[in-house]
């Protein structure tokens, strides 16, 4: 498959070259923008119905809401939503190992988008067994593909000094985000209005769309996306599938005792998961850092990204409860009507991708122009600048939350200043993260870095879903400000330090 994918590759359209170009980019981003947009689409039109139907038909959810979900406590369902995302991000680690060492990064992602699709379809068919299993077959192909198609976009330039490159990421950034605006519109006001199961089997559709997109436009990306950088010998895929078998065989007695036991619950699952995603992040970083392969150089370069990979996880652990704690507050405590006109809480989840669509332009140019001056700021002050302003919106978040304590419906304008602040924060870390992991990353672990990268978002998730296993209240004044001032704290530390952050990026800006 992956010879007859490349031998007769496009080029791949540089302006200096002459040639087709998508914006002045590529060829292949336009494939690469369409089809994250299409599993954009389907992870967010899920995500948008997820916390509403664990809820839905329990005393958490809104009076006079559709029934037929697994009525669950706000609580429950908000450990649920962020060890998912967990899950999501946590396996986009070997889902970068899979592109590096198996399948290369072409095949990885078609492979999968097909798994994304099976756990739709899974999620589509009524029962609580059939959603938990829907929901862990999302959460593979997901990883999979996400990590794998981040490298591609980097395999499109002339290596990580070519100034294209952030702009690049950014365009890619749109991509997503356009899936994400359209989700909640499609597949939320079906599940949410009409029937769930019926809102997940769209979102199924979605990441079928895109899976064609992207097998008819593979013949413009680098054929580079088609090698395994370091492939398996026969030895080590034996001994790989002997250490998986035997965890495998531990996982099913050690639950097979609890259940069999009688005191199996949600717990069971949930805690282990996530402090898995806070011990899995620190050791893979641990073991690039003492990889004795590694030139003096690279392992420097490392030591610099834990500093951006910290401050990702803080960012993300506030970012990311957009589907929880504030999906929660668009539907019980916000006015669900504009003019007159009513809508489903789960419009409100198209807000943030609105706001990136509207903003990331005019960040990508005003990065560009004070590029063309020497004023663009370095991506330590970026980072700096995305922790205050993900600080900030916390702050301004409380507001409306006092406000609302009576019971009085608040207005939708203070989710779209909360939103439009998170936005901010997002264009300043999250296109900027992904390419510096990119130029930082030592070429041993080209695709896996990128797996790193989503492994704070892992990281901050799995804090959040401790945090309400613990029975924290997220959605109170003390989390709230307490998550605000740390997030605006790390911002602080890493300003103070932006010196000694740069030097060790080496050539790397």
């Amino acid at each position: 498959m992956a010879s007859s994918l490349t031998k007769d590759a496009a080029p791949q359209g540089n302006p200096a070259q002459g040639g087709k170009t998508f914006f002045g980019h590529p060829r292949g981003l336009a494939t690469l923008f369409m089809t994250e947009m299409w599993e954009r689409f389907s992870f967010y039109g899920m995500r948008a119905l997820l916390v509403l139907y664990l809820i839905s038909g329990g005393t958490d959810a809104k009076p006079g809401a559709q029934g037929g979900g697994l009525a669950m406590t706000m609580a429950t369902a908000s450990a649920i939503y962020a060890v998912y995302l967990a899950m999501v991000y946590l396996l986009a680690m070997p889902g970068g190992w899979f592109g590096d060492r198996v399948w290369g990064p072409r095949k990885t992602v078609a492979i999968g988008a097909g798994v994304v699709i099976i756990g739709h379809l899974t999620l589509a068919i009524p029962g609580q067994g059939m959603f938990f299993a829907g929901l862990a077959l999302v959460a593979l192909g997901s990883g999979l593909l996400k990590a794998n198609i981040s490298t591609m976009v980097g395999h499109l330039y002339d290596g990580p000094q070519d100034p294209r490159r952030d702009g690049g990421f950014t365009l890619f950034y749109i991509g997503i985000n356009v899936g994400a605006f359209a989700a909640p519109l499609v597949v939320g006001t079906i599940g949410q209005s009409v029937n769930w199961h019926l809102g997940f089997a769209a979102a199924a559709l979605g990441m079928g769309l895109g899976l064609v997109q992207f097998l008819l436009g593979t013949r413009h990306l680098s054929p580079q996306s088609s090698a395994v950088p370091t492939p398996l010998a026969s030895q080590e895929r034996m001994a790989w599938l002997r250490k998986g078998l035997i965890w495998l065989i531990v996982a099913a007695v050690f639950y097979g005792i609890v259940i069999g036991t009688g005191t199996f619950t949600l717990n069971w699952a949930l805690i282990p998961i996530a402090l898995l995603g806070l011990v899995i992040p620190i050791s893979v970083l641990v073991r690039i850092k003492r990889d004795k392969e590694l030139s003096d150089e690279e392992q420097t370069k490392v030591s610099g990204y834990v500093w951006f990979f910290v401050a990702a996880a803080v960012f993300w652990m506030i970012f990311d409860q957009a589907g929880s704690t504030l999906s929660g507050f668009a539907e019980k405590n916000t006015a669900d009507n504009v003019f007159g006109l009513g809508f489903p809480s789960t419009w409100f989840q198209s807000i943030n991708p609105l706001w990136v669509m509207a903003l990331a332009p005019v960040f990508a140019w005003l990065w560009l122009a004070l590029a063309k001056r020497a004023k663009e700021p370095s991506t330590t002050i970026k980072f700096s600048m995305a922790m205050v302003l993900i600080g900030i919106s916390y702050f301004v978040f409380i507001l409306p939350m006092q406000m609302s304590a009576d019971g009085t419906k608040v207005s939708p304008m203070w989710l779209i200043v909360v939103y439009m602040i998170q936005t901010m924060g997002e264009l300043c870390l999250s296109p900027v993260g992904l390419s510096v992991t990119t130029k930082l990353a030592p070429q041993k672990y080209a695709s896996q870095m990128l797996g790193v990268w989503f492994l704070a978002v892992t990281a901050g998730d799995c804090v959040v879903s401790l945090l309400s296993t613990a029975g924290a209240d997220l959605s109170g004044v003390g989390v709230l400000a307490a998550e605000a001032a740390l997030a605006a704290l790390a911002g602080v530390a890493i300003w103070i330090n932006r010196k000694k952050i740069t030097g060790l990026m080496g050539d790397v800006h």
